[in-house]
């Protein structure tokens, strides 16, 4: 588990902007978005050996997806949520974060990359974070959450989920569709460089979708149960030493 080192102090509150309204910040977004699909998304190809499976999932169901959807996924390296930005292909996601991750030398490209700080403390702000999901539900934005919250460095078994995650698909009527970050080993080349981290390998899932005229706790529940079950599936982990659910409704 990583932790990384915090460069300034940021004030999460009832006034911090959640979106980005102002011309600056909406020009960063685009700027970093740009620079992720034209430079990173090869160099992520070279680096890591990406392969991506399970892709024709996005494309019979693009009349499910229409209008929004929540993509989850472990946590497991630092490029992990481009890895989950290029198997959806060139789609814009925005996520819940850390508040802390706004305080680190890379707050920069989370916010803009769409990174929005979870309050912790505060209701009024709580109140103002929801909002923010609130206007991009209605615009038809996805959403993406790694509701393993944390970062284990190329973990392999997939942990416990945060029920939270599946409550923002429950609340807005979207589905579920599960990505898992799963390796191989590496070889040619990169072995001969001596290069240790895996080769990348993302796989896609079937949406998953929400019941929302079952209880929201429950239908929560089985969406958290049904996305960690396929997700270990699709990585091949036959016996998960992890219970999908971190904190039961």
């Amino acid at each position: 588990m990583l932790t990384p080192d915090k460069v300034r102090s940021v004030e999460v509150d009832e006034n911090y902007p959640f979106l980005m309204k102002s011309f600056r910040e909406k020009a960063l977004h685009f700027l970093v978005y740009l620079g992720i699909f034209t430079l990173v998304f090869p160099l992520h190809i070279l680096r890591y050996g990406l392969k991506i499976e399970g892709r024709e999932n996005l494309r019979k169901n693009r009349s499910l997806l229409k209008n929004g959807a929540l993509t989850v996924s472990n946590h497991v390296y630092r490029w992990d949520f481009l890895a989950v930005l290029q198997a959806v292909r060139y789609r814009r996601l925005w996520f819940p974060t850390l508040a802390d991750n706004l305080e680190t030398k890379d707050k920069t490209l989370v916010r803009s990359a769409g990174g929005i700080p979870i309050p912790l403390k505060k209701i009024a702000a709580t109140r103002k974070f929801y909002q923010a999901f609130d206007e991009l539900s209605r615009k038809k934005k996805w959403i993406h959450v790694f509701p393993e919250s944390y970062r284990w460095e190329f973990y392999q078994p997939i942990r416990p989920f945060k029920i939270g995650a599946f409550e923002m698909a429950y609340r807005y009527g979207i589905p579920v569709i599960p990505v898992v970050i799963h390796y191989r080993p590496a070889g040619g080349w990169r072995k001969m460089l001596g290069i240790k981290h895996p080769l990348i390998t993302v796989s896609i899932g079937e949406p998953i979708v929400p019941d929302t005229g079952n209880r929201r706790k429950q239908e929560s529940e089985r969406l958290c149960r049904a996305a960690h079950e396929s997700m270990c599936r699709m990585a091949g982990i036959i016996q998960n030493k992890w219970d999908a659910v971190s904190d039961r409704p």
